[in-house]
């Protein structure tokens, strides 16, 4: 496992869309691992691929509930409403409350490429809807109501 660099929201891969994942090798493992490390090492709660300045549909998140790893993300629903703040690791000090669903259900591919399900309510819908952004070249200060500092 290897810590990648944080890219900051000034990057122009932030502006991108990312790719899916067609194939799941040991490529893609260990760059799941070193995105988990990143993640931890960050004292993130979520993190997609674009942060580590690469294009591909992948995310993980851990709200403290345990770690949740997805490749090629899709939210299939939503429902509710929430409004939280949220913050990035690519743009440290700077927090902004942004509306969000409270609930989500996104589908997916685990590690081992099998079809998954995660529904998210609360902080996890938030930070999957924060993260899945990303990979669609949205960032959090798109949807800002309100900064905070």
């Amino acid at each position: 496992m290897a810590l990648r660099n944080i890219r900051k929201l000034d990057d122009e891969i932030f502006r991108k869309k990312a790719r899916e994942v067609n194939v799941i090798d040991n490529k893609i493992l260990t760059f799941l691992d070193d995105l988990v490390e990143t993640m931890r090492k960050e004292n993130a709660i979520g993190l997609s691929a674009m942060h580590v300045g690469v294009l591909k549909r992948i995310v993980v998140a851990d709200i403290g509930e345990g770690l949740i790893e997805i490749i090629n993300p899709k939210i299939i629903s939503e429902s509710g409403e929430q409004i939280g703040e949220e913050g990035s690791v690519s743009l440290p000090g700077r927090y902004g409350d942004v509306k969000r669903p409270q609930n989500i259900i996104v589908e997916g591919l685990n590690r081992k490429g099998e079809k998954i399900i995660v529904s998210g309510e609360g902080l996890l819908a938030r930070v999957l809807c924060h993260e899945i952004d990303h990979l669609d070249g949205i960032i959090f200060t798109d949807k800002v109501i309100r900064y905070k500092c």
